[in-house]
């Protein structure tokens, strides 16, 4: 299946890379490494995370207070957003 990441969770990923490229070096590439990881889990079974929130499903980041929240359709997963733990889910809720 095909992922797709919506504007709004592609500009949340944006954001969170370039804030952990300021805190230590490579620690941005570190990060981006777990998020593969992630997307590489929810490809190969899209089914296998919980849903959380309507069809929402839930996959957490190893190693970062990061979550992506997707849904699968007929013939795509799209990431909703990509979400950090203490935040107020209100924001990706208001997005389905």
């Amino acid at each position: 299946m095909i992922l797709r990441f919506t504007p709004e969770a592609d500009a949340e990923l944006t954001e969170a890379r370039q804030w952990y490229s300021h805190q230590r070096k490579d620690l941005d590439l570190e990060f981006m490494q777990c998020i593969e990881e992630v997307l590489s889990r929810i490809q190969s079974n899209p089914r296998l995370f919980p849903v959380v929130y309507g069809g929402l499903r839930r996959s957490v980041v190893r190693r970062f207070p990061f979550a992506l929240l997707y849904v699968v359709k007929a013939e795509e997963i799209q990431i909703i957003a990509v979400f950090h733990s203490r935040r107020n889910p209100d924001v990706w809720k208001s997005r389905i």
